[in-house]
């Protein structure tokens, strides 16, 4: 029916973290949204979500700013980090050095979903919907598999890392102390993320491992990926025990040709993964993407009475303060791991050498945790 061609404001295509948060800031403006989304918590072939995120300050304050910050045992603040490198490299950074609360949270993604999708369904300017419908705007947070980018033709440049990312959640004999811990080998980066509260002994990992060896990792017997980490992370944490399956994807930069258009008429915007992704190991991806909603909340929110969601000098504005930020991350992303996965004595020595001079930069090394912060 025609009557129903403007039934909703803005149509978001995707349900995962960044798509609710988008709808749940917009429904605070009065906007009528449709929200496409799946079901949380939905178990895949390979069995439970095991993905973990690191949430910084910017990100928390969003997420508690629509009621739906996770309580104490599924978002477990970090008061420490650690960073060794392959050859006498070490980064530090204290929460109580930079006189904050928490260097960034661990939080587990399935009841993250959960409390986003119990938000939505008691916001009656959200509508969830089986299909896309139309709109005046369409945001498009479909994940970096979008089809609907396809769709509008928008051109996805993907650059493949030779690696895979490794996720699984362990339990640990000695506990986390909420400290996150990454360790640099060659040609590979582990990662330890304190989970289950401030006293845990729980960590999920995401391990970066070189794509040749990706499948003999993911078949290795518990017992042997257990022993293996243990030997990388120098017994840290003690013994090691699996308490979940592994899960694996392979590793890619990548950013959109253009984040706003039209297509058939009518608008649309790229958020989240659907925009651009970044290599995993300053866990910047989901901060990104939640910086790319609460930006374009805040010009829709500010917009000019006269122009409407699907104003093109709008939209535009979204991009252009986006774009910068997101570029900047990705490209320091991509420079670390360029720098950490070359083998030869010449580039270990440099990077370890990095390393320890960045340790005692003073100003520099605060002005780097504060950034990764999103202060």
């Amino acid at each position: 029916m025609a009557g129903m061609t403007q039934h909703f404001d803005i149509c978001i295509r995707g349900g995962g973290i960044v798509g609710h948060t988008l709808a749940l800031l917009l429904a605070r403006d009065r906007l009528r949204v449709g929200l496409v989304a799946r079901a949380p918590n939905a178990q895949t072939p390979a069995g439970p979500d095991v993905r973990a995120y690191a949430i910084n300050a910017k990100s928390q304050a969003l997420l508690a700013s629509v009621r739906c910050w996770p309580d104490a045992l599924h978002a477990t603040p970090v008061t420490d980090m650690r960073v060794l490198g392959d050859d006498g490299g070490e980064v530090n950074f204290s929460a109580l050095d930079l006189a904050v609360p928490a260097l960034t949270w661990i939080v587990d993604v399935p009841a993250l979903e959960a409390q986003l999708a119990d938000a939505v369904r008691f916001q009656p300017q959200i509508e969830l919907l089986d299909s896309p419908q139309a709109a005046t705007l369409t945001v498009v947070c479909e994940g970096k598999a979008s089809r609907t980018r396809e769709e509008f033709g928008v051109e996805f440049a993907v650059s493949r890392y030779p690696q895979h990312a490794i996720a699984a959640r362990l339990n640990c004999e000695l506990p986390h102390a909420q400290t996150a811990r990454q360790w640099f080998t060659p040609g590979e980066i582990l990662a330890f993320l304190p989970m289950q509260g401030e006293h845990g002994h729980e960590v999920g990992i995401v391990w970066s491992v070189r794509e040749n060896r990706a499948q003999g990792v993911l078949d290795a017997s518990e017992e042997d990926f257990c022993t293996e980490l243990e030997q990388i992370s120098l017994g840290t944490l003690g013994h090691l025990s699996l308490s979940s399956p592994r899960g694996a994807w392979p590793l890619q930069s990548a950013q959109a040709s253009r984040w706003v258009g039209t297509s058939h008429g009518r608008a649309w915007a790229l958020a989240g993964d659907a925009a651009h992704n970044v290599h995993p190991l300053a866990g910047q991806g989901l901060n990104l993407g939640l910086g790319d909603v609460a930006e374009l909340a805040t010009v829709l929110h500010r917009r000019e009475y006269w122009r409407s969601v699907n104003d093109t000098r709008l939209l535009r504005r979204y991009e252009r303060a986006r774009r910068t930020e997101v570029t900047a991350t990705g490209l320091a992303m991509d420079g670390l791991q360029q720098l950490f996965y070359r083998d030869g004595s010449a580039w270990q020595a440099l990077r370890n050498w990095g390393m320890k001079g960045f340790e005692h930069s003073g100003v520099t090394k605060d002005w780097a945790a504060r950034y990764a912060m999103g202060l």
